[in-house]
């Protein structure tokens, strides 16, 4: 049976010879071309992108036992899936697995089939488009040699799920290239983009796909020369140059990622600095490595994170619903309006940005070119982006739009007439959304034509680095409308979180007590370094203070005051003195001076002039507010579950990622014990901290699950 290419591999146009003697397995697609090339190309079954899963694994073993007796010219091995290579391990298999001795037998049993890919007689080569993350990264290392299509990138993500690779990346990557940024693209995540891989020696050919018949006969004909270590690796495989190397990681790695919070940075370090020089021992030690990492709490609540960002976008799945969303109108050049205006037009929509200040319109635009530069854009795609992105002083878009997003200051009257305004020129299907961060919507529904085309979409500043918006919902909201939101969020590549008209609505509610009990702390006579060290030692990425820096302290005061207006719930005074910080103009990062001096948008260093002590419940006394105000949210519906909470605050408010969430935390600390720790805390600080009725709830949960 003879097929072409693009019958063999699916979607994949490849320029190549006819392939016959077609095999077609679960998972795996294997051929025969023209010049004795055996093809092996991943098509993951139910899947759209592909990942190495223990069936994927056994499957190519099984490929590879018919390949071996046919003795073929070279080995290919690519994607059959257009978006990329492969996307890494099966994340869905690490759920729940703490079983040691299991996972050192899975990784033994992986790792026999790479070394078996290794070790194939004749070349064999991994052609990557798209991706290659991972296992998947893991994978192409196995082969002689990597032939990327222009665009392709390299990466071992494995950090953020609290771990490092485990399927032989430690000891090849290492050995492939320079050791130093080896481990530094293993401690970080990041990934080498096409040239990049290329100069590191990752990559020993960069082709397009028409040209990529002309590459793999090159190869094959030995006409293409692989990359050879350099005198660095041989530097150091002596021990003492691994020493000091690996003291000067430990000491960055410690900065960014405490080893009592993220243990895997410091195992690789450990594993690399014990075992540098001697392969076997080293893939010995990265299998004992990652079996116990994965075992331990910082890798499941990191793969739990994990899990909760993909049932976010799940949440927005536009398989399910078609937004019919291509014209975004923007009404405010403010910065979040702004912000708002450029990523879409990043995403590819056509937004008309609204103000009346050709000032801000103009700088607008600056600040949408910056972006571009930031994210590495092409000056095609640049212009491209500049070229949707239009300056439209007298509104005129909002005729045409099929989103209208209002994103003016928290006045509800000056909202209103707005709305008042505009709402004649909507055309017919048109949603009007509003960015308030506090206000409820049913206060903003008052005289709209039809407010159930009416909604909330909560942007988090800056919208280019956090993931998150909230779709809030009011009693009139059509349904039909807010899954459209839901699948225009997942469209411009963020996480909707689904929740319901509440004062601070999800996020702001539960990170207002966090903020203001700051306040309280240094009303007392505490350092702000040392306030914000607490937090952080807990595992925020930064302070209460810093975090009001950042969100602007009259941003703060807005909604502080109008959660001690809205809530039942007791919350502290704000001090007279933070009220003078803003008539005195001391915003935070926005005007150079807050809590803390700003330069550039970063703080100024700053150490504590005082001795670094602090009373024993400070600690409690920022988070566990935050819990309280979960429950509440979750008694109220103001959210429909813990897994949505839960990721909609750690991608809200960059919650400590490695315990999972505020409800995760919760219940692994007990909810008994956090109950009973509020209880105390209010009989020496307070009503604010006394807990929601629901814990008791929460207690009986535990228990019945314990007992059953």
């Amino acid at each position: 049976m003879i097929q072409t290419p693009l019958q063999f591999l699916g979607a994949t146009k490849l320029e190549l010879g006819p392939v016959s003697e077609i095999h077609i397995d679960a998972h795996w697609r294997q051929g025969v071309d023209a010049h004795g090339v055996a093809w092996l190309a991943l098509d993951k079954r139910g899947s759209s992108a592909n990942t190495l899963s223990t069936d994927v694994l056994n499957e190519l073993n099984e490929r590879l036992d018919q390949i071996e007796s046919d003795r073929p010219e070279a080995l290919v091995i690519r994607s059959a899936k257009m978006p990329g290579f492969i996307a890494g391990a099966d994340v869905t298999q690490f759920v729940g697995m703490t079983d040691q001795a299991v996972v050192r037998t899975q990784l033994h049993k992986s790792h026999k089939v790479l070394d078996r890919l290794a070790d194939m007689s004749y070349p064999t080569i991994a052609v990557v488009h798209g991706y290659a993350l991972g296992a998947g990264f893991e994978l192409a290392l196995a082969c002689d040699y990597r032939v990327a299509i222009e665009g392709a990138s390299f990466g071992f993500p494995e950090v953020l799920l609290g771990l490092h690779p485990g399927m032989g990346g430690t000891f090849r990557l290492t050995r492939q290239i320079d050791p130093i940024v080896a481990m530094t693209m293993m401690l970080t995540g990041k990934r080498a983009h096409t040239e990049r891989a290329s100069e590191l020696g990752i990559v020993d050919v960069i082709t397009q796909e028409r040209h990529l018949a002309n590459a793999i006969a090159a190869i094959v004909a030995g006409d293409v020369k692989r990359h050879e270590p350099g005198l660095k690796n041989s530097a150091f495989t002596l021990a003492p140059a691994r020493a000091v190397a690996a003291r000067q990681m430990r000491a960055k790695a410690e900065s960014k990622a405490p080893q009592e919070h993220y243990p895997a940075p410091h195992a690789l370090i450990e594993l690399w600095e014990e075992h540098g020089a001697d392969q076997r021992a080293m893939q010995s030690a990265e299998m004992e490595s990652f079996a116990t990492l994965l075992a331990g709490s910082s890798a499941q609540n990191l793969i739990r994170v994990y899990s909760l960002r993909e049932k976010l976008k799940r949440l927005g799945d536009e398989r399910a619903v078609q937004d019919g969303i291509s014209h975004v109108h923007v009404i405010g050049a403010g910065a979040m309006g702004t912000e708002i205006a450029a990523w879409c037009a990043l995403k590819g929509l056509r937004v008309t940005l609204n103000d009346l200040d050709m000032a801000s319109l103009a700088s607008a635009v600056g600040k949408a070119r910056k972006l571009c530069e930031d994210r590495h854009l092409t000056d095609i795609n640049t212009r491209d982006v500049l070229d949707r992105l239009i300056p439209d002083p007298d509104g005129n878009g909002v005729r045409h739009a099929d989103l209208v997003i209002e994103a003016v200051s928290e006045k509800i009257e000056l909202k209103r007439k707005i709305y008042a305004d505009l709402q004649d020129s909507l055309k017919p299907g048109a949603v009007l959304v509003s960015n308030t961060s506090s206000i409820e919507l049913t206060q903003l529904t008052q005289g709209l034509a039809n407010p159930s085309h009416f909604a909330g979409l909560h942007f988090f500043n800056p919208v280019s680095r956090l993931e998150l918006i909230e779709v809030v919902s009011h009693p009139g909201s059509d349904e039909q409308v807010l899954a459209r939101l839901r699948a225009f969020v997942t469209r411009i590549d963020r996480l909707p979180a689904p929740v319901r008209s509440y004062p601070g609505f999800l996020v702001n509610r539960v990170l207002m007590p966090y903020l203001m009990e700051a306040l309280v702390l240094l009303d007392e006579g505490l350092d702000k370094t040392l306030i914000d060290g607490a937090a952080t030692r807990f595992g925020m990425p930064m302070g209460p203070l810093e975090v009001a820096d950042r969100v602007g302290l009259d941003v703060c005061l807005h909604v502080a005051q109008s959660l001690r207006e809205s809530l039942q719930k007791p919350m502290p005074e704000i001090p007279d003195w933070f009220l003078e910080m803003i008539d005195r103009g001391e915003l935070g990062r926005k005007t150079g001076k807050g809590f803390y001096q700003w330069s550039d948008g970063k703080t100024q260093n700053e150490t504590s002039k005082h001795e670094p002590s602090l009373p024993e419940d400070t600690t409690d006394r920022l988070i566990l507010p935050m819990l309280d105000a979960c429950v509440e949210c979750l008694r109220r519906n103001v959210v429909s579950d813990e897994d949505t909470l839960d990721g909609a605050i750690i991608f809200g408010t960059g919650f400590a990622p490695f315990r999972g969430g505020p409800m995760t935390y919760a219940r692994a600390r007990g909810t008994e014990q956090v109950a009973d720790r509020l209880r105390e805390l209010a009989a020496r600080h307070g009503d604010r901290f006394a807990p929601d009725p629901d814990w008791g709830e929460l207690t009986n949960e535990a228990e019945t699950a314990r007992t059953a």
